[in-house]
């Protein structure tokens, strides 16, 4: 039952960034998100479904085009925290970006999301 309350939210969000327009990504945060959401992404730090909602936004804008952003993995969750693997990809062939999300849930939403995009480099020894 946590597991598939997890499974909706997380969906719900990466439902945003592929919103049929700009002006449904509020809506969809709000359902997956707290008001006061943390979100660790590439630039930092930021606080509030505004400060997701730009890095949404930016994303749909992609100079390649806009791409498709799509949950790869089971939703893995132990206790109140969850991590999935998610890719996003641009129209015909364009840049395409894979990645994993750690999201830590409060009342069925998502209060804060650490964003780990690209693979990992192999350790050297």
């Amino acid at each position: 039952m946590q597991e598939e309350t997890a499974r909706s939210a997380i969906d719900t969000f990466i439902s945003a960034f592929n919103a049929s327009d700009d002006s449904s990504v509020t809506a969809l945060l709000s359902q997956a998100l707290t008001t006061d959401v943390v979100f660790w992404g590439p630039l930092g730090r930021s606080e509030g479904i505004a400060a997701v909602e730009r890095f949404v936004l930016d994303i749909r804008r992609h100079p390649a085009g806009t791409g498709k952003m799509v949950r790869c993995s089971a939703v893995d969750m132990p206790d109140e925290w969850a991590r999935y693997q998610w890719v996003f990809t641009t129209p015909d062939g364009g840049p395409r970006l894979a990645g994993t999300d750690v999201v830590h849930l409060r009342r069925s939403l998502i209060d804060q999301v650490i964003v780990f995009a690209g693979d990992i480099e192999p350790s050297a020894s």
